[in-house]
């Protein structure tokens, strides 16, 4: 039995259901809606990483020897939420400490240890902190809400399994230890503020332009925010990609979009060069392709 394949019934036998990952790498394997067939698991719509993931052993045994994929585990579905805790990237200029750094100190200030629990080892030379979620509890994906480089996964989020490989290294068990619940000082820090009744009105648009334009940069920059694992960039270029139509339009400014994108990309954690030079890339690419208003 190959080791992936190994790797894969090992989550699923967890109660982990599991995805295919590109092989040596930590993007999804399964096709985009953009290309869906609707049919087999797609029959009744197009099915995403989340609703295909899966522990029927017969299953995952027909994918993994199909091909080497690397493992995703879909956390919510799992019932897990992950805390990553990351290290700066090597070209940062920020100051701040490694996310393991930052969680210890904040498990200090709620007068806790660090948790024993499940615990992996990335390449990235991070950490991913295995829990289980709180029953009753819809947590989803934050991007540096506990603290500088600490994410949290949880539902519409995955995590590259141990045993999976990059060009980096491998992900591999540092603490077997059994998956903990998660500390109750946890959630209230990733739960959304929720606006003061005296704020009026209750939300300003961040930026001029159409209110279609507005609605579709706030969504976007959500989503870049709160991207999986790895995907911070692959997300930026997709979703500037999709506003630039509004640019194109004249609906809003350029300069605008810009700076929401370029705010939401580093607070993923993405460098500042690196999310100039995406924006740039994907609102050019889409100012050179998109179709007029009547035809899109």
């Amino acid at each position: 039995m190959n080791a992936l394949l190994t790797a894969a019934l090992a989550s699923a036998d967890r109660g982990w259901p599991v995805f295919p990952l590109r092989p040596h790498d930590k993007r999804p394997a399964l096709h985009g809606e953009d290309h869906c067939t609707l049919t087999g698991p797609c029959a009744a719509g197009h099915a995403k990483w989340e609703q295909r993931a899966t522990t029927d052993r017969a299953a995952i045994v027909r994918c993994w020897t199909h091909k080497p994929y690397n493992v995703g585990i879909a956390t919510g579905p799992a019932g897990l939420l992950v805390v990553d805790l990351d290290r700066p990237k090597p070209n940062s200029k920020s100051d701040a400490p490694d996310g393991a750094t930052t969680f210890k100190a904040l498990c200090e200030r709620a007068g806790q240890a660090v948790p024993t629990t499940y615990r992996v080892w990335t390449p990235s030379g991070g950490e991913h902190l295995y829990f289980t979620a709180p029953a009753g509890l819809r947590l989803g994906n934050t991007a540096g809400r506990i603290g500088p480089h600490i994410d949290t996964r949880a539902h519409g989020g995955y995590v590259v399994a141990p045993g999976s490989t990059t060009p980096a290294g491998t992900y591999a068990v540092i603490e077997p230890d059994p998956v903990a619940e998660l500390p109750t000082w946890i959630p209230p820090l990733l739960e959304t503020p929720k606006p003061t009744a005296t704020v009026t009105p209750l939300r300003l648009p961040a930026v001029s332009g159409t209110l279609a334009a507005n609605a579709a940069l706030d969504r976007e920059c959500t989503l870049v925010r709160a991207a999986p694992e790895g995907e911070g960039n692959n997300t930026l270029n997709r979703s500037a990609f999709k506003v630039g139509r509004f640019v194109a339009w004249g609906d809003i400014p350029r300069r605008e979009v810009e700076q929401a994108f370029q705010a939401a990309g580093e607070a993923r954690g993405l460098t500042v060069a690196e999310c100039r030079a995406t924006i740039r890339s994907a609102l050019d690419s889409s100012a050179r392709t998109v179709r007029t208003r009547e035809t899109a």
